[in-house]
């Protein structure tokens, strides 16, 4: 597949239309030179469908290039429909999709003036693997996500974590047993113990980031501030209960306080999601129970992997 760059905007700074360029830099790891959104994060540069926004001006709405707020304007290209992982070649220089979609956390103009604004369902972000010039013409050619290892984020659930009065213990076990497995931990976070912005980001990981697992550890017990499990039931489109179980059965044998937790382990769309206790041993005594386990069924849910059944 392949496509053709029709435009290349920047702005200079956060807060207004980006204007095309015409031609511009992209760095490695960063993005497009001078332009205000780039920078070492997983959304480098934004890329929009031409056809999209031909699609938007027939109903009126008059929009140029980067009035979404997107760097490269291409046709030919439905980025909606490509999975994360997937690689934009242009030249010398190559991206990597790492975003589908995006949340507006307020109206634009464009909304404002037509009911509706395209970007955050049709557009998709970049990092930039190798830099180079790309400009209006340029040819970009679609290359296909390679099969690939398992992909996770890791969210650990502390008030006291996310104003930096306590260390995050517990995330970076996560973390490293993870990655001694192969695992790509594409972000670890920390968040207060708010269940509409654990939604939030539950959904963001799942949906726009397309990863295979998402971990959680804290705000699993009795107090009143407790909503990772609310939270995570919330956003849920399949139940999976057998993991949270096993956990709880498993730490059982250390302590029978663990009667008290109560994690639960969903599945969103191609996502499993499972809440894992708060401290660093729990998580600790929660991964040696489930990880031998987990990977035959990220596999299943990848298509990787068949049903097994025992005779």
């Amino acid at each position: 597949m392949e496509g053709i760059v029709k435009a290349v905007c920047i702005s200079e700074k956060r807060g207004v239309q980006k204007h095309d360029v015409g031609s511009a830099e992209l760095r490695a790891e960063f993005g497009l030179a001078d332009d205000a959104h780039a920078g070492p994060w997983h959304r480098q540069v934004s890329l929009l469908s031409f056809d999209k926004i031909e699609e938007f001006n027939e109903k009126g709405a008059g929009v140029r290039p980067g009035a979404f707020g997107e760097n490269l304007v291409v046709s030919g290209i439905d980025f909606r429909a490509l999975p994360v992982g997937t690689r934009f070649s242009c030249g010398e220089v190559l991206l990597e999709l790492t975003q589908i979609g995006k949340e507006c956390h307020s109206h634009c103009e464009i909304y404002k003036k037509m009911g509706d604004c395209i970007m955050p369902r049709e557009g998709v972000f970049a990092e930039v693997i190798r830099g180079g010039k790309i400009a209006a013409g340029d040819v970009m050619t679609v290359i296909p996500v390679e099969q690939q290892g398992f992909r996770a984020a890791v969210i650990t659930l502390s008030d006291k974590g996310y104003r930096g009065e306590r260390a995050d213990e517990s995330g970076p076990v996560i973390v490293e047993a993870l990655k001694s497995r192969g695992y790509t931990v594409v972000e670890a976070v920390v968040l207060p113990d708010v269940q509409e912005r654990i939604q939030r980001e539950l959904i963001n990981y799942a949906d726009r980031r397309q990863v295979d697992l998402i971990l959680t550890t804290g705000g699993t017990g009795f107090s009143p501030r407790d909503c990772t499990p609310e939270a995570t039931m919330a956003v849920a489109t399949r139940n999976a209960p057998g993991i949270a179980e096993a956990i709880r059965a498993y730490s059982m044998r250390y302590t029978g306080r663990a009667m008290l937790s109560r994690g639960a382990s969903v599945i969103r769309g191609s996502t499993l999601i499972v809440n894992l206790p708060g401290s660093p041993k729990a998580v600790r005594e929660s991964l040696e129970c489930i990880l031998d386990q987990l990977e035959h069924g990220l596999g299943i849910l990848k298509g990787t992997a068949g049903e097994c059944a025992r005779q």
